[in-house]
């Protein structure tokens, strides 16, 4: 009987433990914008939003996929390489790289609907960042870089983007299923 007791107690103990919640994994797969040429990892877009989420109280982790050159169809053919098994969510930011190196929109667009199809059939959430109209003042000298002032601002635009699907998590609380589809 006092077997049975110390188990009960035992396991009643474990159930009140506070759990460690999952982490939020995020991928970030574009090129220079990405990567933060200019400005430095530590101020790319996906740094900034990986501290953005942990201050909203979202344990994220996000990784920068960004690889400087890149096009639409480098992206694509890397994909499974670089959106590992247990990603939650990709930021796709394909930029201007396949204009600007003789490529077609209607490649360009075409990559960016297969990257985003394959994505959602392996039950990854996908957030394309890919405004028809970046402001001038986005821009370094060359107006082909962000800032580090856009990266700011674009990390705070996916934060809010990703917060309000994303149940914040305590270390007191299990953490909740995220949702896995655009």
């Amino acid at each position: 009987m006092n077997l049975l007791r110390a188990l009960m107690i035992a396991a009643a103990l474990v159930a009140l433990t506070p759990l460690q919640a999952a982490a939020l994994n995020v991928v970030a797969i574009g090129a220079s914008n990405t990567t933060g040429f200019g400005v430095g990892a530590q101020n790319a877009y996906p740094a900034q939003l990986q501290a953005l989420l942990r201050k909203m109280g979202i344990n994220a982790n996000v990784t920068n996929a960004g690889v400087n050159g890149d096009v639409t169809a480098g992206m694509l053919s890397r994909l499974d390489a670089a959106v590992p098994k247990g990603t939650d969510i990709v930021i796709l930011q394909p930029g201007a790289n396949d204009l600007r190196f003789f490529g077609t929109k209607a490649a360009r667009t075409a990559n960016i609907a297969a990257m985003v199809q394959h994505l959602l059939a392996r039950g990854i959430r996908v957030i394309v960042y890919d405004p028809d109209k970046i402001p001038d003042d986005f821009y370094q000298w060359d107006h082909i870089h962000f800032n580090a002032a856009a990266h700011a601002k674009i990390a705070a635009i996916l934060a809010a983007q990703i917060a309000a699907t994303a149940k914040p998590q305590t270390s007191a609380e299990p953490a909740a299923a995220q949702p896995k589809s655009q």
